[in-house]
């Protein structure tokens, strides 16, 4: 693994092609970020960002992944997929999913997900890059559901680092897991616009 940034392992969904990843992974690292830790070898995730404080955090993000390798799934409405958007949507990767469905939101990811040999999906737990009262809980519900782990992703903004922050199992106490969730971005954050952090962030975020 490389120091500054990780290697995508052979269990984890790729797209792309090795110009286009190095080129991206260039482009990050020009802006003076890297990436820390271990890259979890899995074939499957629900993959967490956290804190989301601005739309810069997108752009980070997302020359992160296509330097990465990595395929990540996002869901998104299924009448957007009635648009001229359909084309681009697909090329991002955004799966379509009814969120009024009598079969539920969660639990047509969830069997999707079953159903993939390979997938992983991105969500930021905040909902919104404005100071969020708490987490949605989607992401571990999802997870749970599917009984595949989740992996949790830091972004810090005065070290300019993305870090890998490891794998996390559900048990089915969301309040107790969340804690322990949390606990693990302790020391490992600092938001862009320190007012829009959400509040069950607030209190883990330590000021250098």
């Amino acid at each position: 693994m490389s120091i500054k940034f990780p290697k995508l392992p052979p269990l984890v969904p790729h797209r792309g092609t090795t110009i286009s990843q190095n080129f991206f992974k260039t482009v990050y690292l020009a802006q003076g970020w890297e990436m820390h830790g271990e890259f979890p070898n899995l074939p499957k995730a629900v993959a967490i960002v956290s804190p989301h404080t601005s739309n810069l955090d997108a752009w980070y993000g997302f020359l992160a992944l296509l330097g990465l390798d990595i395929k990540i799934t996002i869901f998104g409405k299924h009448t957007l997929f009635k648009t001229p958007l359909k084309p681009v949507l697909e090329w991002i990767g955004v799966m379509p999913v009814e969120r009024n469905s009598s079969h539920g939101y969660t639990q047509q990811i969830a069997e999707i997900m079953r159903k993939e040999d390979r997938i992983w999906i991105g969500m930021m737990p905040e909902g919104t890059r404005k100071e969020a009262e708490k987490f949605r809980s989607g992401f571990y519900h999802i997870a749970h559901e599917a009984q595949i782990p989740i992996v949790m992703f830091a972004l810090d903004y005065q070290k300019k680092v993305i870090r890998i922050l490891g794998i996390y199992e559900t048990t089915g106490h969301y309040e107790e897991d969340l804690e322990k969730i949390l606990e693990r971005y302790k020391g490992n954050f600092s938001p862009r616009n320190s007012k829009w952090l959400a509040k069950p962030l607030q209190k883990l975020w330590k000021k250098d």
